[in-house]
């Protein structure tokens, strides 16, 4: 007998789901999520250090929520939201991570070839190269990638876009995505005199492109049906911005021994918050965007996503 399309039990799990049902299984999910993130946050804070801990609570506190939703009210695979990993998969991985990045590279060879940037030897000597940190930080970060995936463009998110369509729910989840990186902002930090609302302003710049990122890792999953794409989008940007010297949303990594100084307006370098608080990285975001948009994806069916069915009210 011939298998079902995986996109059928999608639309019947949207015809029989009231609305009630849909939102109460998304705060579920998100509410394991905040207790786990605060209870793992706090214990690998204090064993590994803040950076390793902001990388990992997520990517633990997502994968145990999402472990446990597909379990309680899906099919019991990873696969139901957009984690199964197949050929396709690893062309989506490959296409987000190789987009990511060269928008990154972009943002730091602008700023270098138009004289607004230049590499600085670091003094701290814990920012010297070394195989093995830059190998330890490029794991941290992919789980931390994987993490916010699952947390923002995951269970919840295809849940209700399923339902609702792509840019009802996409606002919402790009607004949560960039109030999470808000106290990666350095507004409290000393200001010159008569400066605090230019820092404010920029500090704002920071959060709005964060947005900007997470409708971007939203639209990637709706065109591609998986999570794979926007995974690779997300850790290729975050691996080659530290890598370059930058700052990566607030946080300095030190990797290769060289920062990236800036000397052009903050609204070019970012100020604190690194190339995310520029207008540079708002010009790459529109440009991906594009691209995700109007490329012709090789799409995988969606368990969640495919059900695109209003839901009872």
């Amino acid at each position: 007998m011939p298998e079902e399309p995986i996109a059928q039990p999608a639309t019947e799990h949207a015809e029989c789901l009231s609305a009630f049902g849909m939102f109460l299984r998304a705060g579920f999910f998100l509410a394991v999520i905040w207790v786990g993130m605060n209870v793992f946050g706090l214990l690998l804070n204090g064993a590994v250090g803040y950076f390793p801990a902001a990388t990992l609570s997520p990517f633990i506190a997502s994968a145990l929520a999402s472990a446990i939703v597909v379990r309680i009210y899906e099919r019991g695979r990873m696969a139901d939201i957009g984690m199964g990993w197949s050929h396709a998969s690893t062309r989506q991985f490959r296409q987000g991570l190789v987009a990511g990045g060269a928008a990154a590279a972009a943002v730091i060879l602008i700023g270098v070839l138009c004289g607004w940037a230049a590499w600085v030897k670091s003094p701290d000597p814990a920012a010297a190269f070394g195989f093995g940190k830059l190998i330890l930080v490029a794991i941290l970060l992919l789980f931390g990638a994987v993490g916010e995936e699952l947390m923002f463009r995951g269970y919840a998110f295809q849940l209700l876009a399923g339902a609702y369509g792509l840019w009802r729910v996409t606002i919402g989840f790009s607004i949560l995505f960039a109030l999470m990186h808000l106290p990666n902002l350095s507004i409290g930090t000393p200001a010159a005199a008569g400066n605090e609302w230019s820092r404010l302003a920029l500090g704002w710049l920071g959060i709005v492109n964060t947005g900007l990122w997470g409708a971007l890792f939203c639209v990637a999953v709706w065109r591609s049906g998986a999570l794979w794409m926007a995974i690779g989008l997300h850790f290729g940007w975050n691996f080659i911005l530290p890598l370059a010297g930058a700052r990566l949303s607030g946080f300095t990594l030190g990797l290769t021994g060289y920062e990236l100084k800036w000397t052009s307006s903050v609204w070019i370098s970012g100020d604190d918050y690194g190339p995310e608080g520029s207008l540079l990285t708002s010009a790459v975001c529109a440009v991906l965007l594009v691209w995700l948009w109007r490329s012709r994806l090789d799409r995988q069916p969606s368990l969640l996503l495919d059900a695109r069915r209003e839901p009872p009210a």
